[in-house]
Parts: C-alpha cells; structure tokens; sequence
C-alpha cells in the first residue's frame, strides 16, 4: 500500500481585459486507494462503497478569510496515511474579491453578476463569474459532498445552513458540528425574498439540485481570524471526513439545535445610532416581542425605532455597527423546529 498524496495545482479560472490570466490554487489530497476524482463513485453518503470525493472551497466573497485560514490548518492536520478517498480543497474561490477585502466584484469587470455565490453552476461563455464558477465546477461535478466555507458578521453565531428536506446535507452538517442547523427552503417552497436575492445560484443549492449533499457553514466574522471560528472549522472539516468515510472513525453525536433560516431580518425603521439591547447576545432564545436595541437621533437624543423580535426562536446575529440607515439589518433570529 502506498501514502497518499498531495498535489497543488495552478488554474486559470478567466482573463481580464488586459489578458492577465485569473488563476488560482486547487489543492487535491488523494487516499493510498483513491481513484481519481472523475472517477470517484458516491461514498458512504450516497450509500456506495466506493472511495469518497469531498469538495471545500473558502472565499468566494473576499473579506471571509476565516476559511481560507481553515483550509490552511485543514492541509497541516490531514493526516495522507489515513486517507481513503480523494478531498479537493480551494482555498482562494474568487481572487478578485479577495484582493479587495470585498463581498462583491467591481462593477467594471462583472456588471451582470457582481456576486460570484449568485451563478453557480456558471457558464463558460458568460459573464467573468459565470466562467469563474463554470471552472470550478468541473471539481464540484466530481464530487459526493460540498462543503462552502463562509464566515458571517462580527457578531454572529456560527452555523451551518443546508436545504430543508435534503436528508444528507442535513447530516453532512450534523457531521460538521455547529451546535445550529439552519434549514432553508428552496425553489417553489421558498419565500418571494429567496428568488429575488438569486439564491437559486448559490453553490450550495446547484450542488444539492444535482443530488450532492452541500452545506454552507457560516463561521462568523470576518476581515479578521478568529482563532475559536478557525478551529471550529478545522474540526469540522476533519468531522465531515469521517462521516464521508475518508477518514477513519466517526464524527461525535452533538446536541444542536435545528431551526429554519430567517431570510428576513430585524431591519431598521429609520437612520440613526442603534445601540443593542445589552441583556441579549448571540445563541439566546427570544420571544416575538422581546426588545433588541434603539435606534436614536445622535443629535437630538430621541428615540426613533424600538426594535424587536418579530418571532420566537433562537438570535444568531446581532449587528455591533452602531451608525445604522433605514432598511439596515439589525438582527436575525431563526425559528426553532427541533431542540
């Protein structure tokens, strides 16, 4: 039996105007009994016996680099010897945003599509995401399960999201970890917002519409590296594996919380400074009607929005920006379905 290997290679995933190619760095970790990934079978989460293929990419929006630093650790920590089956791994999905420190690309190169998570599965002759998304796709395809690293608010409880009544992205994610699973409703059974923020092309939902288990976890936080998120996402990753059969053991039953994903929020009635109600964090369960903060009138002193929660269930993010407009999202509270 031979050890498994690493191999980091370098891929163009479009050209700017100039012609510089936009490439970057996919790496692929192969067991001692892989096949290669285009001829990977479905593993132990689609019932096959076959060695697994496991696709990760962090950094699709630029500023959530709390991934990128998971993969990095993810890379020390995976142990080749051990492996059974074939994990891709891209660190770095959208260079461009990266570079900025940004969530979207600059209208000059992508008027159509700005935000790369809006396109999957791409399209090779469309706009410079869609040929973005197309190129990594052709990793995606080959693979039994997805996980999508992101990274949410300063102050946000991280979770991991997958479709509701999808069986094995919810298990992939109980694999994952996070003490909450946020279920969200696609296609025909979701809400008028869904359609109209174009979640349809969010990677994690093409995946699931191809039948791959994806998930989506949303470590918080960013422009920073939190060394709890990372870790979090490092042990998680290796979780997954084990749950995939890539590694050997299996991933720890945990007590979570499942809750449906609150695609609206608690939003500001008016402009202002918000400040939070300070008996309420991140991870407490509220009640409709509970108080979240006010917003104030910074030169006149008067009240001009009493926020509060708009339902029961759990508070998952809670903004600390206090200059606020109207519309701005203040908090973000999910509806329990299973403790």
């Amino acid at each position: 039996m031979t050890d498994g290997t690493h191999t980091a290679d370098r891929v163009t995933l479009a050209r700017l105007p100039s012609g510089v190619e936009l490439t970057t760095t996919v790496h692929t970790y192969r067991g001692s009994e892989s096949e290669s990934a285009s001829d990977s079978a479905a593993g132990s989460a689609s019932g096959s016996g076959a060695a697994p293929t496991l696709y990760v990419q962090a950094a699709q929006h630029g500023r959530e680099v709390n991934g990128t630093e998971v993969l990095r650790r993810f890379h020390e920590r995976l142990p080749l010897d051990s492996l059974s089956g074939t994990v891709i791994a891209v660190p770095v999905a959208n260079p461009l945003t990266f570079d900025r420190v940004s969530y979207t690309t600059p209208e000059q190169l992508d008027s159509v599509n700005p935000n790369m998570n809006r396109v999957w599965p791409g399209d090779a002759d469309g706009s410079l995401h869609q040929r973005m998304a197309a190129r990594l796709w052709e990793y995606v395809a080959t693979a039994d399960a997805v996980v999508d690293l992101h990274t949410g608010s300063p102050d946000m409880l991280p979770h991991v999201v997958y479709r509701e009544g999808d069986r094995r992205s919810r298990e992939l994610g109980e694999a994952f970890g996070t003490d909450l699973l946020l279920s969200e409703q696609a296609d025909e059974d979701a809400p008028e917002e869904w359609h109209r923020r174009g979640f349809a092309g969010k990677l994690r939902v093409a995946a699931a519409d191809e039948g791959i288990p994806s998930i989506t976890p949303e470590l918080s936080h960013n422009k920073q590296i939190l060394e709890d998120a990372v870790e979090d996402g490092v042990d998680g990753l290796l979780d997954v594996c084990r749950y995939l059969d890539l590694l050997p053991g299996d991933a720890p039953e945990r007590d979570q919380v499942v809750a449906r994903n609150h695609l609206g929020q608690v939003s500001a009635d008016d402009a202002g400074l918000f400040r939070p109600n300070p008996s309420i964090a991140v991870g407490d369960s509220i009640a409709e009607g509970d108080p979240i903060g006010t917003v104030h009138h910074p030169t006149t002193y008067d009240p001009l929005h009493e926020a509060r929660a708009d339902r029961d269930g759990v508070l998952y993010a809670l903004t600390r920006e206090a200059t606020v407009t109207a519309g701005d999202q203040l908090a973000s509270v999910a509806l329990v379905r299973e403790e």
